[in-house]
């Protein structure tokens, strides 16, 4: 499906308060739209937040093991990108690599054992865990949270250290201007609501901090006739680009030497009503007969490599799901 007939078919179903799904990868070159009630016959499973197209199914146990990339792969890769930082071509760029997870579970054994505020399993290619809001509209109002600082709960003082740390406070405000800036251009009377609040994530193999913010705008009156340009006047997520978007986005080609697809893409669902989508990030993908975990973090100009290799690290983990270390 092209762009236009993306946002054309969008438009006409919010006009028409007529409920629909959606998908759109980080490239923005395979937006997709379906009916609802059509997801299952095209091997798609949701549940955001508590809403689901299909009627919960026991969990079995799932274990994996982990092997992560080599830190010289990744530290090259870094490299690249502080070069861009360093000569001001961008302030924030979100880099991603892959770790390769060894497992008998299928892609839907995970789907169904996991737990999280977005889930999703799509046509036996890959499954997201997300806990960032991309979107939600209700009424006419819209608003966005961010999640951008992430620590190892364990650690003494994490919370102080996360709050405290100039690097990720520096990051935290460079996404959230992005994103205040971004819902200004499809609404209006634009605010950061809270900012910088702490959110938990736990898991059986991982306890998490992570820091959002919640930022809101006010759409004029008959915005669902326009629904498909609003969602692609945000694209992509500025939590998993960058700053300034079109350059930070050349960076990250060149550095992650792959296109990302549906991770770090954007899914959501509109009811008539109201709009809920989530970035799709904690990503699992299947290639051939290998498993993939996709994670990642913001490089801006404090960041050092060792620390960032770490944060990639301790962003695969798979809710509720044991998880074998890698020795």
């Amino acid at each position: 499906m092209s762009l236009s007939t993306f946002i054309e078919l969008v438009n006409k179903k919010g006009k028409d308060r007529v409920p629909f799904f959606f998908v759109v990868d980080f490239e923005l070159q395979k937006p997709k739209v379906w009916d609802v009630d059509s997801l299952i016959d095209e091997n798609i499973l949701f549940n955001f937040e508590g809403f689901s197209n299909h009627q919960k199914k026991e969990a079995i146990s799932v274990h994996a093991e982990k092997i992560y990339p080599a830190f010289e792969t990744y530290e090259k890769a870094f490299n690249h990108v502080y070069q861009h930082l360093q000569a001001g071509n961008s302030f924030l760029v979100n880099l991603t690599a892959k770790t390769e997870l060894i497992t008998s579970a299928s892609l839907p054994d995970i789907y169904h054992a996991s737990s999280a505020k977005y889930k999703m399993f799509y046509k036996g290619e890959w499954v997201v865990f997300s806990p960032e809001t991309f979107v939600r509209i209700s009424g006419n109002t819209i608003e966005t949270c961010p999640m951008k600082g992430t620590i190892d709960a364990d650690l003494p003082g994490a919370a102080a250290k996360l709050l405290n740390d100039p690097k990720e406070l520096a990051e935290h405000v460079t996404v959230v201007d992005l994103l205040r800036n971004d819902l200004s251009r499809v609404s209006n009377n634009v605010q950061v609501e809270k900012f910088r609040y702490i959110e938990d994530l736990r898991t059986n193999s991982k306890h998490l901090l992570q820091t959002s913010s919640k930022i809101t705008g006010r759409l004029p009156v008959g915005y669902e006739a326009n629904l498909g340009e609003i969602i692609m006047e945000l694209l992509p997520a500025g939590s998993i680009s960058g700053a300034p978007k079109p350059m930070t986005c050349q960076v990250i080609r060149e550095a992650e030497g792959e296109k990302r697809g549906y991770y770090t893409g954007v899914a959501g669902y509109f009811d008539g009503l109201s709009l809920n989508s989530c970035v799709l990030i904690r990503y699992i993908e299947k290639a051939g007969d290998q498993f993939f975990y996709r994670s990642g973090g913001g490089i801006t100009a404090q960041s050092h490599a060792q620390q960032e290799y770490q944060e990639l690290i301790d962003k695969v983990y798979v809710p509720t799901i044991g998880v074998y270390q890698n020795s």
